[in-house]
Protein backbone atom coordinates (compact mmCIF):
# COMPACT_ATOMS: atom_id res chain seq x y z
CA UNK A 1 0.00 0.00 0.00
CA UNK A 2 1.28 3.59 -0.64
CA UNK A 3 1.04 6.30 1.79
CA UNK A 4 0.00 9.34 0.98
CA UNK A 5 0.15 12.55 3.64
CA UNK A 6 -1.98 15.82 2.28
CA UNK A 7 -0.96 18.70 4.63
CA UNK A 8 -1.09 22.31 4.64
CA UNK A 9 -2.30 25.02 7.19
CA UNK A 10 -5.85 25.47 8.16
CA UNK A 11 -8.28 26.63 5.14
CA UNK A 12 -6.16 25.33 2.88
CA UNK A 13 -8.84 22.36 1.54
CA UNK A 14 -7.70 19.17 3.69
CA UNK A 15 -11.00 18.22 4.47
CA UNK A 16 -11.83 18.88 0.85
CA UNK A 17 -10.29 17.03 -1.05
CA UNK A 18 -9.57 14.01 1.82
CA UNK A 19 -13.55 13.78 1.47
CA UNK A 20 -13.56 14.12 -2.74
CA UNK A 21 -10.75 11.29 -2.81
CA UNK A 22 -13.15 9.11 -0.70
CA UNK A 23 -15.58 10.03 -2.90
CA UNK A 24 -14.09 8.21 -5.64
CA UNK A 25 -13.37 5.01 -3.52
CA UNK A 26 -10.19 5.95 -2.12
CA UNK A 27 -9.42 5.32 1.50
CA UNK A 28 -8.80 8.79 3.01
CA UNK A 29 -9.21 9.84 6.69
CA UNK A 30 -8.83 13.05 8.08
CA UNK A 31 -6.16 13.06 11.05
CA UNK A 32 -8.89 15.52 12.59
CA UNK A 33 -11.30 13.11 13.02
CA UNK A 34 -11.82 9.90 14.46
CA UNK A 35 -9.76 9.99 17.62
CA UNK A 36 -6.38 10.53 15.40
CA UNK A 37 -5.55 13.91 17.26
CA UNK A 38 -5.90 15.31 20.59
CA UNK A 39 -4.95 18.56 22.24
CA UNK A 40 -1.66 18.45 24.35
CA UNK A 41 0.05 21.18 26.91
CA UNK A 42 2.26 22.51 25.55
CA UNK A 43 5.09 25.55 26.50
CA UNK A 44 2.65 28.67 26.85
CA UNK A 45 5.14 31.15 24.55
CA UNK A 46 4.78 28.43 21.63
CA UNK A 47 3.10 29.42 19.01
CA UNK A 48 0.78 27.06 18.19
CA UNK A 49 -2.51 26.65 16.19
CA UNK A 50 -4.85 26.66 19.09
CA UNK A 51 -3.56 28.54 21.15
CA UNK A 52 -1.29 29.49 24.58
CA UNK A 53 -0.27 26.33 26.31
CA UNK A 54 -2.11 23.98 24.16
CA UNK A 55 -1.86 22.21 20.89
CA UNK A 56 -3.57 19.80 18.70
CA UNK A 57 -1.32 16.84 17.87
CA UNK A 58 -1.48 13.37 15.79
CA UNK A 59 -2.02 10.52 18.85
CA UNK A 60 1.22 8.57 17.58
CA UNK A 61 0.17 5.53 18.86
CA UNK A 62 -3.03 5.52 16.62
CA UNK A 63 -1.30 7.29 13.64
CA UNK A 64 1.27 4.82 13.50
CA UNK A 65 -1.52 1.76 13.55
CA UNK A 66 -3.31 3.45 11.06
CA UNK A 67 -0.03 3.45 8.55
CA UNK A 68 0.77 -0.17 9.14
CA UNK A 69 -2.70 -1.52 7.55
CA UNK A 70 -2.27 -2.80 4.47
CA UNK A 71 -5.67 -3.28 2.82
CA UNK A 72 -5.86 -1.15 -0.20
CA UNK A 73 -3.72 0.21 -2.75
CA UNK A 74 -3.91 3.76 -1.54
CA UNK A 75 -3.97 5.67 2.03
CA UNK A 76 -4.65 9.41 1.63
CA UNK A 77 -3.63 10.79 5.54
CA UNK A 78 -5.12 14.75 5.69
CA UNK A 79 -3.62 16.58 8.38
CA UNK A 80 -0.96 18.84 9.82
CA UNK A 81 0.19 18.61 13.49
CA UNK A 82 3.76 19.39 14.75
CA UNK A 83 4.91 15.38 15.37
CA UNK A 84 3.89 14.87 11.74
CA UNK A 85 7.61 15.29 10.93
CA UNK A 86 8.40 12.03 12.72
CA UNK A 87 6.21 10.20 10.32
CA UNK A 88 7.63 11.20 7.18
CA UNK A 89 9.69 7.95 6.42
CA UNK A 90 6.47 6.36 6.11
CA UNK A 91 4.75 7.97 3.65
CA UNK A 92 5.69 7.48 -0.27
CA UNK A 93 4.74 10.97 -1.20
CA UNK A 94 4.33 14.39 0.88
CA UNK A 95 2.06 16.57 -0.63
CA UNK A 96 1.01 20.18 0.27
CA UNK A 97 -1.67 22.22 -0.23
CA UNK A 98 -1.29 26.10 -0.41
CA UNK A 99 -3.52 29.02 -0.68
CA UNK A 100 -3.09 32.76 -0.38
CA UNK A 101 -3.55 34.21 2.54
CA UNK A 102 -6.82 36.09 2.15
CA UNK A 103 -8.16 32.88 0.24
CA UNK A 104 -7.37 31.04 4.05
CA UNK A 105 -9.09 34.38 5.70
CA UNK A 106 -11.89 33.75 3.42
CA UNK A 107 -12.30 30.34 3.82
CA UNK A 108 -12.22 30.10 7.52
CA UNK A 109 -14.36 33.44 8.16
CA UNK A 110 -17.64 31.00 5.89
CA UNK A 111 -16.53 27.32 6.32
CA UNK A 112 -19.38 25.31 7.90
CA UNK A 113 -17.76 22.02 8.68
CA UNK A 114 -15.62 23.10 11.14
CA UNK A 115 -15.83 26.36 13.61
CA UNK A 116 -11.60 27.25 14.01
CA UNK A 117 -10.83 30.04 12.04
CA UNK A 118 -13.34 32.54 12.72
CA UNK A 119 -12.20 34.18 15.84
CA UNK A 120 -9.42 37.23 15.06
CA UNK A 121 -7.01 35.36 17.38
CA UNK A 122 -7.54 31.98 15.48
CA UNK A 123 -7.41 33.79 12.20
CA UNK A 124 -4.14 35.45 12.84
CA UNK A 125 -2.63 32.43 14.18
CA UNK A 126 -3.06 30.46 11.36
CA UNK A 127 -1.76 33.71 8.39
CA UNK A 128 1.46 33.52 11.56
CA UNK A 129 1.43 29.71 10.87
CA UNK A 130 1.39 30.15 7.03
CA UNK A 131 4.39 32.43 7.43
CA UNK A 132 6.18 30.28 9.90
CA UNK A 133 5.52 26.54 9.23
CA UNK A 134 4.51 26.29 5.90
CA UNK A 135 7.93 26.97 4.35
CA UNK A 136 9.13 24.27 6.73
CA UNK A 137 6.04 21.73 5.30
CA UNK A 138 7.28 22.92 1.55
CA UNK A 139 10.91 21.29 2.07
CA UNK A 140 9.25 18.05 3.35
CA UNK A 141 6.67 17.79 0.23
CA UNK A 142 7.21 16.70 -2.98
CA UNK A 143 4.49 17.76 -4.50
CA UNK A 144 2.93 21.76 -3.94
CA UNK A 145 -0.63 22.81 -5.47
CA UNK A 146 -2.19 25.45 -4.78
CA UNK A 147 -5.65 24.91 -4.17
CA UNK A 148 -7.47 28.58 -5.47
CA UNK A 149 -7.71 25.40 -8.80
CA UNK A 150 -10.71 24.04 -8.76
CA UNK A 151 -11.41 21.01 -6.14
CA UNK A 152 -11.80 18.47 -9.44
CA UNK A 153 -8.25 19.88 -11.03
CA UNK A 154 -6.35 19.41 -7.23
CA UNK A 155 -7.45 16.35 -6.74
CA UNK A 156 -6.80 14.88 -10.43
CA UNK A 157 -3.18 16.41 -9.45
CA UNK A 158 -3.29 14.61 -6.84
CA UNK A 159 -3.95 11.03 -8.64
CA UNK A 160 -1.72 11.77 -11.26
CA UNK A 161 1.28 12.30 -9.16
CA UNK A 162 0.61 9.22 -6.85
CA UNK A 163 -0.50 7.03 -9.32
CA UNK A 164 1.93 4.47 -10.85
CA UNK A 165 2.49 4.89 -14.31
CA UNK A 166 -0.23 3.52 -16.45
CA UNK A 167 -2.47 2.45 -13.57
CA UNK A 168 -6.04 3.30 -14.17
CA UNK A 169 -7.21 6.41 -12.07
CA UNK A 170 -9.46 6.81 -8.76
CA UNK A 171 -8.25 3.31 -8.41
CA UNK A 172 -10.60 1.41 -11.36
CA UNK A 173 -12.18 2.43 -14.75
CA UNK A 174 -14.31 5.65 -13.94
CA UNK A 175 -14.98 6.87 -17.51
CA UNK A 176 -15.65 9.92 -16.32
CA UNK A 177 -11.98 10.67 -15.55
CA UNK A 178 -10.27 12.67 -18.51
CA UNK A 179 -6.47 12.98 -17.68
CA UNK A 180 -6.46 16.60 -19.52
CA UNK A 181 -6.88 18.26 -15.84
CA UNK A 182 -4.12 20.99 -14.85
CA UNK A 183 -2.61 20.30 -11.74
Amino acid sequence: MRRVLVTGMSGTGKSSVVDALAERGHRAVDADYGGLSHLVAVPGDELTGVGAGRDWVWREDRIERLLATDDGDLLFLAGCAPNQGKFYPRFDHVILLTAPAEVIARRLATRTTNPYGRRPDQLARTLELKRTVEPLLRRGADLEIETTLPLDEVVAAILRHVRPSGALPYGGSDSSWSGDHVG
